[in-house]
């Protein structure tokens, strides 16, 4: 796990996870919207929107719900998707009062690895709104939620 922030208002983080399930069955929890609303965003929070094309050009829009009932919206557009080996997209995430907050890309591979997947995804996003970088400082530790949550969605019955 390497997170680096440059500038104040700009993060990135990068972090390679081993998932004991088969790099196929992988891509379809990143692609499939089904399989994504079960395991995305930090630990207390369910996605109670998501629509997604992963195809090249493809739409996503995801919003998840804190523990507390606030709603985190985020739109984007797929820009590299190569099955099974890469998917990446951009996105804007927005605040309460639907104004961008954040604008950013991330990217992810998978890798067969001894019978599971080798997971790397890269994210890097900008604040675009002063009180957006409570966002940005989340990056990390909410990311190493999420895939916490797939890895466990991918090892349950």
């Amino acid at each position: 796990m390497t997170p680096s922030t440059g500038r104040n208002d700009v993060a990135e983080v990068t972090l390679s996870r081993f998932i004991a399930a088969p790099r196929a069955r992988v891509w379809r929890a990143w692609t499939e919207a089904e399989h994504l609303m079960k395991w995305w965003g930090p630990n207390g929070f369910t996605t109670p929107v998501c629509a997604i094309d992963a195809q090249q050009g493809g739409a996503l829009h995801i919003v998840m719900r804190g523990p507390d009932g606030v709603e985190y919206a985020m739109r984007g557009t797929y820009s590299d998707v190569v099955p099974p080996s890469r998917l990446g997209y951009t996105f804007q995430a927005f605040d309460a009062d639907g104004r961008v907050a954040l604008d950013g890309h991330t990217l992810v591979t998978f890798a067969d690895d001894q019978g599971g997947t080798q997971l790397v995804i890269h994210s890097r996003a900008t604040a675009l709104v002063a009180h957006a970088r409570h966002m940005l400082d989340g990056m990390e530790p909410g990311w190493t939620q999420t895939i916490d949550r797939l890895a466990r969605f991918m090892t349950a019955p």
